[in-house]
């Protein structure tokens, strides 16, 4: 007899236990070093309509699986069509879910080791963001500095899914998203407050059209479909654990907001603090660990403020990993009937066995590379420019094509009765997105994250 499965507490517990998936390093790392890259709030602007024709479409049809079949990716998509071939498709979700969280977890490291160094007070030795790289390529070249806070981070992710879904997942989020909020908003107050705030405004809100190309749209629609957690089943997986009587477009839409509003305050936050002290807007993938320790350094209440911004960085990374634990522990659960406990502990093992050459990347393998990349990379490349992209493009097909709407719109209805029959364009829309759209949107994303987009404009110019 099959044992019963673990549901959410409450439909507030879903919505921020989802919404802790969709916000991550992503909101508060990358959305902003790309927005600053790419004209600020002209990429703000493609970003939100991408939002809208990719990420929500793709959103609701990927809880919806989970929800009609209470199950993990792999056993959700075999429920669905008994074809082994759907199935691996599901098995794709829980392999990324797995080769992502064994990189993530080392990024999400460094930000645990930061919030040490902002105690410490070590930021104020950086007078411009040239030493605080060369230390920050220090801390990362010291193996057990290094390891040392990717186990840590494991173990924290670890203990909350041990702990399973009302008394783990749903009350870690319960805490830890109002307080991500409550910490985000004090930090954008404080970026609002400083002499020159006003430049870092024009920056985010002002649009510059001029830098808008084919690349930067591109870039929107990919940042659109990764940010929301799409195509490596964890909000399939978060959808099995849902009830009939809720609503999935309404939960889906709360899912989005909040993702964008995090994502816009932390932007806010961190743009109106680097104008304010007169460094640039544009630092890359550095913006984080190499300009932002500077910017404390010379910001009024700096040393406090870096490190609530770093505790920030640490609960969204936390709320992401523990998603992407959940997806794989959720496998051995459902289809190989292990214990909840014995999974968590050991999937995390072989997780963190599976980063440590991704750990050494930055130090003691930094010179072995395979097909150019080092193990970092690797893992980075086949997760998030391969797995996930063809995650989705899968889900979308699978719904709007294999599944059939015959079937899906009924499913989709339960607990959703009124905004279906409010908003009955916005159901037709949905349809429309889901088949033709975002599948195309979706593919384009996928050749563009493997380079064969640029190859392919090249030989027609």
């Amino acid at each position: 007899m099959q044992q019963s499965r673990e549901t959410w507490g409450s439909k507030a517990g879903f919505i921020l236990a989802a919404a802790g998936s969709a916000i991550g390093l992503g909101n508060i790392w990358k959305f902003p070093y790309i927005a600053g890259e790419n004209g600020g709030a002209s990429f703000v602007l493609i970003y939100l309509i991408c939002i809208a024709v990719i990420g929500l479409p793709v959103l609701i049809a990927e809880i919806l699986i989970g929800r009609t079949t209470q199950r993990n990716p792999v056993g959700a998509f075999y429920k669905l069509s008994n074809s082994k071939f759907w199935a691996a498709v599901g098995g794709m979700g829980v392999v990324a879910g797995f080769l992502i969280l064994s990189f993530y977890a080392i990024i999400a490291g460094w930000s645990i080791g930061y919030i040490i160094e902002a105690i410490n007070g070590n930021f104020f030795n950086f007078p411009e963001p040239a030493s605080s790289a060369e230390h920050f390529q220090n801390l990362v070249g010291n193996i057990p500095w290094i390891m040392g806070y990717f186990a840590f981070f494991m173990i924290l992710t670890m203990v909350i899914v041990f702990s399973g879904i009302q008394k783990g997942i749903e009350r870690a989020s319960k805490i830890m998203m109002p307080l991500l909020f409550i910490l985000l908003i004090i930090l954008m107050i404080r970026g609002l407050t400083l002499d020159g705030a006003s430049q870092g405004l024009d920056f985010l809100w002002n649009p510059d059209w001029s830098k808008i190309t084919a690349n930067t749209i591109l870039l929107a629609l990919g940042h659109a479909f990764f940010t929301l957690s799409l195509g490596m089943g964890a909000m399939l997986t978060y959808g099995s654990y849902m009830s009939e009587k809720d609503s999935i477009p309404v939960a889906a839409l709360q899912i989005v907001i909040l993702d964008t509003l995090i994502a816009l305050i932390a932007g806010t936050a961190i743009f109106t603090s680097v104008f304010a002290v007169g460094l640039a807007p544009d630092a890359g993938p550095g913006l984080i660990f190499q300009t932002l320790p500077v910017v404390f350094s010379k910001m009024p209440g700096g040393y406090f403020f870096s490190i609530l911004f770093f505790i920030s960085l640490t609960i969204a990374a936390l709320t992401s990993s523990i998603s992407l634990l959940e997806v794989v522990v959720s496998f051995f659960v459902d289809e190989l009937k292990w214990k909840r406990h014995t999974a968590a502990i050991v999937i995390s093992v072989f997780i963190f066995a599976l980063g440590v050459p991704s750990a050494l990347s930055f130090n003691l393998l930094n010179d072995i590379k395979i097909f150019g990349f080092d193990f970092f990379e690797l893992a980075d490349f086949i997760a998030s420019n391969i797995l996930l992209p063809l995650g989705g493009l899968f889900i979308a097909v699978f719904v709007a094509w294999i599944w059939g709407y015959d079937k899906v719109i009924p499913n989709l209805r339960k607990g959703a009765e009124n905004f279906f029959d409010n908003y009955p364009l916005l159901s037709s829309l949905w349809k429309i997105f889901l088949k033709y759209l975002s599948p195309v949107l979706i593919f384009l994303v996928f050749l563009y994250s493997i380079g064969l987009l640029e190859k392919i404009f090249n030989v027609f110019s």
